[in-house]
């Protein structure tokens, strides 16, 4: 049975945040919350990141807009949305300076980079971190359950899930599926497994280069 390390995407939203954090406070589960910076200039979000650090979770950058992959779009644009999201986590992104890359719908690829973010999240320190499951509780609140427990379970290397802490009551789920996983006995990772991690405090780790754009010549 693989070790299990678990983010949440997409957040902070004060309907679903709070009822997050407290499922984790109470069963000592770690895990790592990657926000939206748009949603940070909202008083009560900020607020809600604030808590998480507060409470021991660690807090990323998600980009500014989660909108089109950072692959994508140009170079000064992907390195704008990844600015401008540090600029409103402020300190809370310290000192891990985690970044995470949207995949549009989850999908891994050299759509999730380009040259120009890489230059940037190197020279920043960054450490981006990827993911290896996706129970799409994003857009199947009712059956991500099952389809977590099921990748988990076929697992052959630890896993990094991707969860989201969106107003769409899938994390209504959220304390029987951890229930059910503790019972079984796994365990959880605070710290990322080594193979979704393509960039650790600024240094290049295998696997980066399948994230990537290719670099458009003139």
């Amino acid at each position: 049975m693989q070790p299990l390390c678990l983010t949440f995407d997409n957040g902070p939203e004060p309907e679903v945040t709070p009822g997050v954090l407290a499922v984790l406070a109470r069963r000592g589960i770690p895990a790592t919350f990657f926000l939206i910076g748009e949603k940070l200039r909202d008083p009560a979000c900020l607020a809600l990141a604030g808590r998480m650090r507060a409470e021991g979770f660690a807090v990323g950058n998600h980009t500014l807009s989660h909108g089109m992959p950072l692959g994508r779009r140009p170079g000064p644009e992907a390195v704008a949305e990844i600015e401008a999201c540090d600029a409103l986590l402020g300190d809370l992104r310290e000192p891990e300076r985690l970044f995470r890359p949207n995949g549009g719908g989850g999908a891994l690829g050299r759509h999730l980079l380009n040259g120009a973010a890489v230059r940037h999240l190197e020279a920043g320190g960054h450490t981006v971190v990827l993911w290896n499951a996706i129970p799409r509780d994003f857009d199947d609140p009712e059956g991500w359950p099952e389809r977590a427990r099921a990748q988990h379970a076929a697992a052959t290397a630890p896993v990094l899930m991707v969860l989201h802490d969106l107003p769409n009551g899938a994390m209504r789920h959220l304390d029987r599926v951890l229930g059910a996983w503790q019972d079984q006995g796994v365990e959880f990772l605070a710290e990322p497994p080594e193979a979704c991690v393509p960039i650790r405090r600024g240094v290049a780790m295998p696997g980066l280069a399948g994230c990537v754009a290719a670099e458009r010549t003139p």
